[in-house]
């Protein structure tokens, strides 16, 4: 059974008749696209598959998810508030573990709902937050959160702080949320009113007014006075009707109208979220490769420049190094130069460094000169100041091209000339040069 098929045997509509089921599952087809995309990027390198290979596997759990047709809805609150309680209710059944101890909930359950057509929605039961000494089940709370496909915050009268500031972080995750005043039997009508507005302003731009609703999922026991046929009076116990049909009637509107789309957010936002991830790995990655590549030209062009004495040919072999150098630089971004384009982008490069360093490449060809004007005598002393230059040049050089090719092979809306001159300026020349000098007379002594 195709994708497409299993959405509209659960929630019973068809792409032809309705537009809004339509769009829906388009966006789930697309998000589903998106995912496997992932996947199957053979650029992404093994290092990276590896270092995120828990978040791969949650897209492979995902898409099952999406083949399946399945919805998940996540209960969300501090602990006691009586989040498994509301699961039981909705479910009509005892799934859930209830208790009196403060944290019963320690792991993340979830159990199918009957209610909903063909079985395709789960509800999930969480750990509560700000329990004490458990920061664990906390954050396996907000992690379950933000992987479902609705959540319901639960409170049990006004907000706390500390249930404000959850709030906020699970709204960021862009789950649709819904908000339940559990043990609504505990305050008159009057109060419970004047909660659900408070409890509307906490939650103003994060959820909708329409989905902050009040529930009884384990009401307690009514004690009324009963007056008798003589007069007296006697306390009888009651036991309040659960009264959750108000959240039931919302969430199935929800997955009636959205169904399609809270699961095609999901795995978009997902996915989003991991291209990001993806994409900071890569750009680390790549900057480390980088980095490291340009030290190696460094030292091979700054001892190569060092042992040459024939100042010629000292730039000829800067030059090809610097050019191999660009196109090395080029093959670690995933945007190959040839050695033409790699000689432009060198040029261009040098260019801006001749106009920002003229007084540097002077004494380049100073330092050069006095090799041969010196016949070996201060050979050594002016072959390491010449190798030391080259090095620093080596390093303006790697550093501009690997920023050119990181933007992709762009220089952005400022030119060279403003990137060139801020690489310049970032840079600690005496500090690059003094480790140059050290590191070509080890290299020359050895």
């Amino acid at each position: 059974m195709s994708l497409r098929e299993r959405w509209q045997r659960i929630f019973g509509r068809t792409a032809t008749s309705d537009t809004a089921a339509q769009a829906g599952e388009t966006n789930l087809l697309r998000a589903a696209d998106s995912l496997r995309a992932l996947l199957d990027d053979r650029a992404i390198p093994a290092s990276i598959r590896t270092g995120l290979a828990a978040d791969y596997s949650r897209i492979e759990l995902m898409l099952d998810k999406l083949e399946h047709g399945h919805v998940h809805i996540a209960v969300f609150g501090r602990v006691s508030v009586g989040k498994s309680a509301l699961l039981n209710a909705l479910l009509g059944e005892t799934a859930f573990p209830v208790g009196v101890l403060h944290g019963t909930t320690v792991t993340a359950e979830h159990q199918r709902w009957q209610e909903a057509r063909a079985n395709g929605v789960h509800l999930i039961d969480t750990p509560g937050i700000n329990e004490l000494s458990g920061e664990e089940r906390e954050a396996l709370a907000f992690e379950v959160a933000g992987r479902s496909d609705l959540v319901i915050y639960v409170v049990d009268g006004d907000m706390t702080s500390i249930e404000v500031d959850a709030l906020k972080l699970l709204a960021r995750t862009q789950r649709p949320l819904l908000l339940a005043l559990n043990k609504a039997d505990r305050y008159t009508t009057t109060q419970r009113e004047e909660l659900l507005a408070r409890l509307a302003e906490h939650a103003r731009g994060m959820v909708n007014p329409e989905n902050i609703v009040a529930v009884m999922a384990q009401p307690g026991v009514q004690r009324v006075l009963k007056v008798q046929a003589d007069g007296s009076e006697i306390e009888e116990s009651r036991t309040r009707t659960t009264d959750v049909s108000t959240l039931r009637e919302r969430i199935l509107a929800i997955l009636e109208s959205e169904g399609k789309t809270l699961a095609a957010l999901n795995a978009a936002l997902f996915a989003g979220e991991l291209s990001d991830q993806i994409g900071q790995r890569l750009t680390a990655v790549r900057k480390d490769l980088a980095s490291r590549t340009i030290r190696l030209y460094c030292l091979g062009k700054g001892v190569a420049v060092a042992l040459n004495p024939v100042p010629v040919a000292d730039l000829l072999a800067a030059a090809t190094l610097d050019v191999a150098l660009v196109m090395h630089l080029s093959r670690i971004y995933g945007l190959p130069l040839t050695r033409v384009e790699a000689g432009k982008l060198l040029t261009t490069i040098v260019a801006q460094l001749a106009a920002l360093m003229s007084a540097i490449w002077g004494v380049h060809l100073v330092a050069s000169a006095l090799k041969i004007a010196s016949v070996g005598l201060s050979t050594a002393l002016t072959a390491v100041a010449q190798g030391a230059l080259a090095w620093y040049a080596t390093v303006l050089v790697g550093e501009a091209a690997a920023k050119y090719l990181a933007q992709g092979k762009s220089w952005g809306e400022l030119g060279p000339k403003r990137v060139v001159s801020d690489i310049v300026a970032s840079l600690d020349r005496d500090s690059i040069l003094r480790e140059a000098r050290e590191e070509i007379l080890a290299r020359l002594r050895a």
